[in-house]
């Protein structure tokens, strides 16, 4: 990530810094609301190095079908704690939790 812009991962973190409690973001909604459409992939790049850049409730974002990241497990347990439930495939219900900024 030492070429990638510092402001544009502080760009994207702000972003993911608003969720509010209890919602979720999908990766490529984060892309859009940075000015940064169509690279959702980059935004799950940024999030998966968020820990050296400050807190941020990365937890939050998921794919566009309310799937958790892979290999991270306590995802899942940090969505359930903020009152997010889980369809029976494992997903959460994006109709219900997804957040409209």
């Amino acid at each position: 990530m030492s070429k990638m812009n510092n402001d544009l991962i502080y760009e994207v973190l702000s972003v993911v810094g608003e969720i509010p409690e209890g919602k979720v973001a999908t990766y490529g909604q984060i892309a859009r609301l940075s000015g940064h459409d169509k690279n959702a992939r980059l935004v799950g790049r940024i999030l998966s190095r968020a820990e050296y850049y400050g807190q941020y409730p990365c937890h939050r974002v998921v794919n566009y079908s309310g799937r958790t990241a892979p290999g991270w497990a306590e995802q899942r347990s940090l969505l359930k704690d903020e009152g997010i439930a889980f369809k029976e495939n494992g997903n959460v219900d994006m109709s219900k939790y997804q957040w409209n900024e």
